[in-house]
């Protein structure tokens, strides 16, 4: 990704992902910082070429302090080793929030406000320029929000956007497969099926593997 990918969204540019975690750690202007909810950024090998991009941490992300580690991250693991990825080596996951929202109660979360989501924007920009990342992936609408200003999940999946040199795939949330059990053809799990086959189709192409059978 060009140095303008960090630049057009206002970011301050780093050195490494360890100096960028250490300022990110250390928010305290951010829209989210009275909520009282812990800094969490990313889990995976920092060198994979597929990066997702989550929503924001749920309660067991926030315990933890990894993101997808939940039943949603669950899911999204059995996805990834279905198409032959290693959810620890060839992939590193991160989120468009970096803190849980929290809901009306104090104890359940929320879905971002895109004011929330705009905040935070700029060091998912930086977190991709250090990645460098041939493949992206993102999870509902959040994060294609984030990334490609553009909401409609269910319009947007599965189709590829080429965004200066990377390939994106908007894909369903995992929260929502859980939601949809079905796996009868058409249903979003058949559907996540399709597009993780593509993912795999162009990932291999990209990094000159040989397709998995």
């Amino acid at each position: 990704m060009s140095q303008s990918d960090s630049s057009s969204t206002g970011a301050k540019q780093y050195s490494s992902l360890e100096e960028l975690f250490s300022v990110m750690k250390r928010m305290s202007d951010d829209p989210l910082a009275k909520a009282g909810t812990n800094i969490v950024i990313s889990r995976g090998n920092p060198k994979a070429k597929l990066l997702i991009i989550g929503e924001a941490p749920g309660p067991e992300e926030n315990i933890q302090g990894k993101p997808f580690v939940g039943r949603a991250g669950q899911m999204l693991d059995k996805i990834l080793q279905a198409a032959n990825f290693d959810p620890e080596q060839d992939v590193y996951i991160t989120n468009s929030v970096f803190r849980m929202p929290p809901g009306e109660d104090g104890k359940n979360f929320r879905k971002p406000t895109d004011t929330e989501t705009d905040f935070y924007r700029p060091y998912v920009f930086e977190i991709i320029r250090l990645i460098d990342p041939f493949v992206m992936l993102l999870t509902g609408n959040v994060a294609s929000y984030s990334i490609l200003r553009k909401t409609g999940i269910t319009s947007l999946r599965g189709k590829w956007t080429e965004l200066q040199g990377r390939w994106i795939m908007p894909i369903f949330h995992p929260s929502y497969l859980l939601r949809n059990p079905s796996k009868e053809p058409g249903s979003p799990k058949a559907q996540m099926w399709d597009d993780i086959r593509e993912v795999r189709k162009k990932y291999d192409e990209l990094t000159g593997k040989t397709a998995a059978s």
